[in-house]
C-alpha cells in the first residue's frame, strides 16, 4: 500500500493537497483492508474506508471505489464529476480529468472498460461498456467511447471515431521515467 501511495504522490508531482491524490490514498487503503483475513479485525477498517470514501466523494467529486483495478502511478489531473465503475480496470500510468465517466453502458450488463497502460482520458469523456482501450491511447475531451480502441490511437467525437497514429510518435510523448 505505501509503495503505491508513494508512486501516486510522485504522479501528482508531490502535491499532498491534490484532491486526486486524496482519492488515491483512500482507494489504496480500501484495497489494503481486503488483505486482512480476520473479519473482526477488518470491520473497523471497512467502516473507516466507507466514511473516507464518502468524504472524498463529497469534497472532491471523485467516485473511485476500491473494487476497481488500478495500476501504478494513476493520476487524477483535475477533480470533480469523476465516476468510475467498480467493474472497470486501468493499467499503469493512466491519467483522467474532471467530468470523466468510466462505466457501464447498460445497468443490466455489469461490464465496464478495460483500459491499458499510458492512457490519457480528456475532460468530460465517457468510456462505456465492455470495451478494451489499448496502450498509449489518448481519448479526447468530451468523447463518447463505446467501441474498442487499438494501441497507439486517438479517440475523438460523439460517438468517438478512432484515429491511428504512428507508434514511434506516441512513445515520444511519454516521459522516459514512465516507459
Amino acid at each position: 500500500m505505501f509503495e503505491n501511495i508513494r508512486a501516486d504522490l510522485a504522479a501528482h508531482k508531490g502535491d499532498w493537497g491534490a484532491q486526486g491524490f486524496w482519492a488515491m490514498v483512500i482507494y489504496r487503503f480500501g484495497r489494503w483492508r481486503y488483505t486482512l483475513r480476520n473479519r473482526w479485525l477488518r470491520m473497523p477498517f471497512s467502516l473507516l474506508y466507507k466514511i473516507a470514501f464518502k468524504w472524498v466523494q463529497i469534497m472532491a467529486g471523485i467516485e473511485l471505489p476500491c473494487e476497481v483495478n488500478v495500476g501504478r502511478r494513476f493520476r487524477i489531473d483535475h477533480f470533480g464529476g469523476i465516476v468510475v465503475s467498480g467493474f472497470a480496470s486501468f493499467g499503469d500510468d493512466c491519467v483522467i480529468r474532471n467530468g470523466v465517466t468510466v462505466g457501464l453502458r447498460r445497468t443490466d450488463e455489469p461490464a465496464a472498460p478495460k483500459i491499458g497502460n499510458h492512457v490519457d482520458i480528456g475532460a468530460g469523456a465517457k468510456v462505456l461498456g465492455p470495451i478494451t482501450i489499448g496502450d498509449h491511447v489518448t481519448i479526447g475531451a468530451n468523447a463518447v467511447v463505446i467501441d474498442d480502441v487499438p494501441d497507439h490511437a486517438i479517440a475523438v467525437g460523439i460517438p468517438a471515431r478512432i484515429i491511428l497514429r504512428n507508434p514511434d510518435d506516441a512513445t515520444k510523448s511519454v516521459p522516459p521515467a514512465a516507459r
